[in-house]
């Protein structure tokens, strides 16, 4: 185990962490030919690490068949090109099963979804990851932080028990929040990913992030880099000229409690012509006058 030190997988959550969306075809199923193009345009376009079965690819309402075969094309459609991080979750055996088949068809990293229980305790919390995290010693886990309640000093707990938990994906919109957090954990101790995307990654940066989530980069992977340039280099004026162009539609998806998410990055996708616009419940297709707003949106950011 000591002899296994992450740097690639470091490195890879120190950028933008590509959110890919699943593309439905006509019948309902993934449409495999549309996944592939989608992953071939962010490699193309730059992106080098990619999350399948995230929040945006519609983790919770994909079958675990579905769920492997979004793994399997997604590495596939990588190969060298990209890091791949897998999205595991649900109760343990299951995230333990959907880690051990990641590391089988190559994954470097498994990112843990916040345990979707009512009732999480902080040391249960710790269990969950720890489960997961010593099934896989030879992958990077980073476990995808949305519980406000969480202290730092337990993640530092779950990092000594597991030395491949290497990065945090912060999911929590209150930036002093995540900076205590960070320190607490240890700042230098993981690599910190904003994980509510672009519109929290300049202030998260400021506190310590390196790397930051994003579902726009689906549409758009040349915004989503120059965000990333301008923090890079600590350009906050410049990284806020991004904020303004990308406002509106973050926006969007996050009004109603983030209800219309992802239906808006697959408005924007059906608008270029790239995937059907379709989205599973409990998601929705947008409403008419929010479709041509999307759709003015993404043809303005002349991708």
């Amino acid at each position: 185990m000591s002899s296994v030190t992450f740097e690639t997988q470091r490195t890879a959550l120190a950028d933008v962490v590509a959110i890919p969306v699943t593309p439905f075809a006509e019948d309902g199923t993934v449409d495999r030919g549309a996944h592939r193009a989608l992953l071939r345009r962010l490699l193309d376009g730059g992106i080098t690490t990619l999350t399948p079965n995230g929040n945006t690819g519609e983790f919770y309402a994909l079958t675990p068949e579905e769920r492997r075969l979004v793994t399997e094309l997604t590495l596939d459609e990588a190969g060298d090109r990209a890091v791949v991080l897998v999205g595991v979750g649900h109760d343990i055996p299951t995230a333990v099963a959907s880690a051990e088949h990641a590391r089988a068809v190559g994954a470097r990293m498994v990112m843990v979804h916040q345990p979707v229980h009512p009732y999480v305790s902080q040391g249960g919390w710790v269990d969950y990851h720890r489960a997961i995290a010593e099934a896989v010693p030879e992958l990077g886990v980073v476990p995808y932080i949305r519980n406000a309640r969480l202290s730092g000093a337990r993640l530092a707990e779950l990092a000594d028990d597991c030395p491949n938990v290497i990065g945090v994906k912060y999911a929590v919109p209150d930036a002093a929040r995540f900076a205590a957090f960070a320190r607490d954990a240890g700042l230098d101790r993981f690599v910190w990913v904003a994980g509510l995307a672009e519109p929290y990654a300049p202030s998260y940066f400021s506190a310590g992030a390196t790397g930051f989530t994003s579902g726009l980069v689906n549409v758009a992977p040349a915004v989503s880099l120059n965000m990333r340039e301008a923090l890079r280099s600590g350009d906050y004026p410049a990284a806020m000229k991004v904020w303004e162009q990308i406002r509106r539609f973050e926006e969007l998806r996050s009004a109603n409690g983030s209800a219309d998410n992802v239906a808006v990055v697959k408005e924007a996708l059906a608008s270029l012509g790239l995937c059907r616009r379709d989205v599973r419940a409990p998601s929705k297709l947008l409403p008419e006058d929010e479709r041509a707003e999307v759709a003015s949106i993404a043809a303005g950011w002349s991708i």
